[in-house]
């Protein structure tokens, strides 16, 4: 029964968010019916609607599985935008440093890396880069927590701010090509590349950016399910969730759990770099999240914190942002925020229902 009613809750959440987003697009003036076909038709139907929807759930399986372990521990990250931000420019600098970055400036030739390594050691190096970045901004808040019992939202709002305006600075002064219009680095090295899967699964359409990242964030979803529910490490961090106060009683440091948890929430947030810097933008590219890390709070919370659950709610969410790119388009007016109005509503609902179900 138990597991049923975590399943129902989702689809609960899901089929009252899009009654009422109809009733809102019906107000406005628009089809409903036409909309959500808009919607779910170019995101479902097509071979290239379907690896671009995965595409765009790729970022969102990290950030959600990042929310997701905090929360089990009965903490609130808030700081994965953050976490994301400073692993893509660390993975950035990783393979512009050493991976044998030559920039034109001014018609001169410039080698701006200090080796050149190859793919086989580069590319782990790249994703290592990503992970403790990331997972030691997660870290820092995770710390506080323990340390000083400070609220971790606010500590992890703040840090992300910190985060962003860190990287952009790096990049203007350091890193950018001069006359370069656009806040960006320079490209990382080639061999720092990852292959986009149409390289090697003919079925995948050769204009879908989908890449390994993809791959990767399944098997992430399968580690973080047995890491949380087949070992020690995992009880562990799940009993301070569900009472602190026991799980101490019971020989559990709390405040071992805490700074645990969001490390790996941080790590998990920084993967998002793999499949951005190193499979799709080959740079660090400044406003390159479409605020993933705020995305993963609605993917945990749809997802009911589970791996699998996050799994199949950031798809969902891949769909809302790849449809809503055609309802954008061909509606009279719907503009694509429905899909914004369609998330609230979900997190309204899942909350709520969670709380009912207490």
């Amino acid at each position: 029964m138990k597991i049923l009613r975590e399943a129902l809750y989702p689809l609960i959440a899901v089929a009252a968010a899009f009654v009422i987003g109809g009733v809102i697009i019906f107000l406005i003036g628009d089809d409903p019916f036409t909309t959500f076909r808009l919607l779910v038709e170019n995101s479902f139907i097509s071979r290239k609607g379907v690896f671009e929807t995965l595409h765009y759930a790729t970022p969102l399986i990290f950030t959600g599985l990042a929310v997701a372990i905090a929360f089990r521990c009965g903490l609130l990250n808030i700081g994965a935008e953050g976490q994301l931000y400073v692993a893509a420019f660390a993975a950035a600098w990783v393979g512009i440093k050493f991976g044998g970055t030559i920039v034109n400036v001014n018609g001169v030739a410039q080698d701006w890396s200090w080796i050149s390594l190859p793919a086989i050691f580069l590319i782990p190096f790249c994703i290592a880069a990503a992970v403790i970045v990331g997972g030691f901004w997660g870290f820092i808040p995770g710390y506080l927590k323990a340390r000083f019992g400070s609220h971790e939202v606010i500590n992890t709002i703040m840090l992300n701010f910190i985060a962003i305006g860190l990287v952009s600075y790096f990049t203007q002064y350091y890193y950018k090509i001069p006359g370069d219009p656009i806040l960006q680095t320079a490209p990382i090295g080639d061999a720092a590349t990852i292959p986009q899967l149409h390289t090697f699964l003919p079925f995948v359409p050769p204009d879908v950016p989908l890449n390994v990242a993809f791959l990767l964030a399944i098997l992430m979803c399968f580690a973080m399910y047995v890491f949380l529910w087949k070992t020690k490490w995992g009880y562990e961090l799940r009993a301070v969730g569900e009472n602190p106060s026991a799980a101490e009683y019971g020989g559990i440091s709390p405040k071992k759990q805490i700074m645990v948890a969001m490390t790996i929430s941080g790590a998990l947030a920084g993967m998002v770099a793999i499949g951005e810097v190193l499979g799709f933008r080959h740079n660090y590219y400044h406003g390159f999240s479409a605020e993933w890390g705020f995305w993963g709070i609605a993917v945990a919370l749809l997802g009911r914190n589970h791996p699998f659950g996050v799994l199949l709610a950031a798809i969902f969410f891949g769909m809302l942002l790849r449809g809503g790119i055609f309802v954008d388009a061909f509606t009279e007016y719907v503009s694509k925020d429905l899909v914004e109005v369609l998330q609230a509503i979900i997190i309204l609902f899942v909350a709520s229902l969670q709380k009912y179900s207490k």
